[in-house]
């Protein structure tokens, strides 16, 4: 138990390590361009999202930029609130449609970019979700961007707008992580996530890959699957935004059953995944989490493990918050020790839970139910 311990414990702090030096070779984007070129389609699907699109429409009211060089696609995927009356009566800007959502696979949202994509004017094809708020720059930095680097996809961060509790706190620490490890795996050119609430990429290119063809059969992964077929086309091409300003914040999950079945989707989309390196991470997550709730029931048995299980412990939220830090830190955000101990205690059960439910078990988002 002691040997299986030491050796998963020096696997899992050398790939935080190269993760880390990843995330050191992306350096930080600074923005100081006043020539608004790039003509951007912003794509948004939304579901019963009426409680978060004014915040969402107020942020789009606020961008520094020019609104005849954007368009905005808001795409209604069945909504049985007030969602759609809330855009049309709350909007100040004239440069939206809202279209229907047309239904083919078994992913709602890939079918709603697909259909925005259809009637889309411009060359960028910009996605974020109707539970954002937009940061003022946002476009501007895209458009610099593009012009100095030439991508064919741009990926972007994504933070939380947080509250007090351990529930808010939890979301912010495990984005914390997996920012960190998006970032480090775009510094070796081995891009492993993006989020589709801040993603922007090429219409040509999007309609030459096909789109979402071939993944389609899995509900999530609007983002993640995408990328693969567009590093698989030009892994050059693809790139990250690391720039502060153009973080968009999204709405914290306000129960623990909505953030288990958000993870859940998440996990549920790895195993489909063409990148070994994003599987090999996830394994050896889980397993640091598994062994810790293994440990805790075989000290029960053998007392004197203890030892080495705090050893472990420590070890394990020593690196943890070193690597959490990186992210915190770009985005100017503090780390509570009291919240982040409190959530290491919970960390690995759900982890487990969730990983095991996104082999064998089904989930619930947005009032619908989807199977593995």
């Amino acid at each position: 138990m002691i040997f299986i311990g030491s050796i998963l414990l020096f696997v899992y702090i050398i790939t935080l390590v190269v993760l880390l030096f990843g995330y050191q070779k992306i350096k930080i984007f600074k923005c100081k361009n006043d020539n608004p070129t790039i003509q951007f389609s912003i794509i948004i699907p939304f579901r019963n999202e009426a409680s978060h699109l004014p915040d969402l429409l107020k942020s789009i009211e606020k961008l520094d930029y020019p609104t005849a060089l954007f368009e905005l696609i808001f795409v209604d995927d069945e909504s049985t609130d007030q969602s759609v009356n809330n855009i049309i009566t709350e909007s100040t800007f004239n440069n939206y449609k809202i279209i229907k959502n047309i239904r083919k696979s078994a992913s709602p949202k890939k079918d709603a970019i697909t259909e925005a994509i259809k009637i889309s004017k411009f060359d960028w094809i910009v996605t974020t979700d109707a539970d954002c708020r937009l940061p003022e720059n946002w476009l501007m930095i895209f458009n610099q961007f593009i012009q100095e680097n030439n991508p064919t996809m741009i990926a972007g961060s994504v933070g939380y707008q947080i509250e007090k509790g351990l529930i808010n706190t939890y979301q912010q620490l495990d984005n914390f992580s997996l920012q960190t490890v998006t970032i480090g795996g775009f510094g070796f050119k081995n891009p492993l996530m993006c989020n589709g609430a801040n993603l922007a990429y090429r219409k040509d290119v999007f309609t030459e890959i096909l789109g979402f063809a071939g993944n389609d059969s899995v509900a999530s992964g609007d983002d993640i699957f995408l990328m693969e077929k567009f590093v698989k086309r030009d892994k050059n091409g693809v790139q990250f935004l690391k720039n502060k300003d153009a973080v968009v914040i999204t709405a914290a999950e306000n129960s623990w059953s909505d953030i288990i079945n958000q993870r859940i989707r998440w996990a549920s989309k790895t195993s489909k995944q063409n990148n070994v390196t994003s599987k090999f991470i996830g394994l050896i997550v889980f397993l640091m989490s598994l062994y810790l709730i293994v440990g805790i029931l075989f000290c029960l048995l053998h007392f004197s493990f203890i030892k080495f299980l705090i050893g472990f412990l420590v070890s394990k939220l020593i690196i943890d918050f070193i690597f959490s830090s990186q992210t915190a830190y770009f985005t100017k955000k503090r780390i509570h020790l009291l919240s982040y101990f409190s959530n290491a205690i919970v960390y690995p059960f759900i982890t487990v839970f969730v990983v095991l439910n996104s082999i064998y078990g089904s989930y619930k988002w947005k009032g619908r139910a989807f199977k593995k």
